[in-house]
């Protein structure tokens, strides 16, 4: 009997819609209200509407309230929910063959930092049933947001976040890249030191790489005189001397832009490359500062056949993510 072929997809290719959760509790965004937390999400569930569905998941009893927010064209469904994360909580969709699975990694609330996590952990089982989706359990503590794609069997991720003792202690790093290769159906995993030194996920490269196109990725760079900036550094260097699947050397762009968010005083990054890019467009979390706009353009060169969309995201960066932290494609079954 033939073996199935599993390929996780990029995020670049068709989606049949967008997977968001909507944000109900008051504890994770510091001295933001909820509300304005919430009109943030709204805002850029509107946005990505625009260009593709979306599905926003709700907790019990909150679900009236997104749809109030979110507007007719976002569908809502409840679901039990602990976090507003849906890249690291939702599944994570591959193709076997030509039929959609979806992955059910184990997740821990990022390493046991963040309780309670149970429903999270839970959510891709009824989520996948309601999407009419195959779920597959996968007995691997993990988050997509520290693991990236170029949908031709290229995996990028960080040794700061997966090789983590607070995920997988009893695994090492041949049997993590087994899991990997195994569900994802990679076949080249480069293995990155860093991701920002103050992400509270334990550095996922979400906030440092990102695949614009095959062998063509945007890098994160920060000032030498920074702590991140000789980490991304040491980075660069890995991906310069690396080659994807394919054998070809990477096309490399650097995002040298990372202003810090204060209001009063240090709170965290905000990286422009955590972008989400849904059909026809690429959403970019802006920080309302004057980088904003040089940001903006260097992502429309690199997205010239993209329409490039700001958000504003500097609320729900208090609560640790940006535009790619809050969101999960969920592809087009190729025909």
């Amino acid at each position: 009997m033939k073996k199935s072929t599993v390929r996780w997809p990029a995020e670049w290719e068709p989606h049949s819609r967008c997977l968001m959760t909507w944000p109900h509790r008051e504890d994770v965004w510091g001295d933001r209200s909820l509300k304005v937390v919430q009109g943030d999400y709204a805002a850029v569930a509107k946005t990505i509407a625009r260009f593709e569905p979306l599905l926003m998941v709700a907790n019990p009893g909150s679900g009236k309230d997104a749809k109030r927010q979110c507007g007719e064209n976002v569908e809502v469904v409840e679901f039990p929910v602990d976090q507003a994360w849906m890249r690291d909580n939702g599944p994570i969709f591959v193709f076997e063959d030509k039929r959609l699975i979806g992955l059910n990694f184990r997740f821990n609330g990022w390493g046991a930092k963040y309780p309670p996590w149970e429903n999270d952990d839970a959510l891709p089982v009824p989520l996948c049933k309601h999407l009419n989706v195959e779920c597959r359990s996968v007995d691997m503590v993990m988050e997509a947001g520290g693991i990236i794609t170029d949908g031709e069997g290229t995996l990028i991720t960080t040794e700061q976040c997966l090789l983590n003792p607070n995920r997988n202690p009893k695994m090492s790093r041949s049997d993590i890249e087994a899991v990997l290769r195994e569900r994802l159906g990679v076949k080249k995993i480069i293995w990155l030191p860093w991701g920002l030194h103050d992400d509270t996920t334990d550095g996922h490269v979400a906030c440092v790489v990102y695949f614009a196109a095959p062998a063509k990725i945007l890098v994160q760079t920060a000032p030498p005189d920074t702590v991140d900036g000789p980490r991304l550094r040491e980075n660069w260097k890995i991906l310069e001397a690396a080659t994807d699947a394919r054998g070809r050397k990477f096309e490399m762009i650097e995002m040298p832009l990372l202003p810090s968010l204060t209001d009063p005083g240090p709170i965290g990054i905000h990286t422009y490359l955590n972008v989400y890019s849904p059909n026809g467009a690429v959403v970019v979390p802006l920080a309302d500062v004057p980088e904003d706009e040089e940001a903006l353009d260097r992502l429309r060169k690199v997205f010239p056949d993209r329409e490039v969309v700001g958000v504003p995201l500097t609320n729900i960066a208090y609560g640790g993510g940006e535009v790619d932290c809050i969101t999960q494609p969920m592809p087009a079954v190729p025909t």
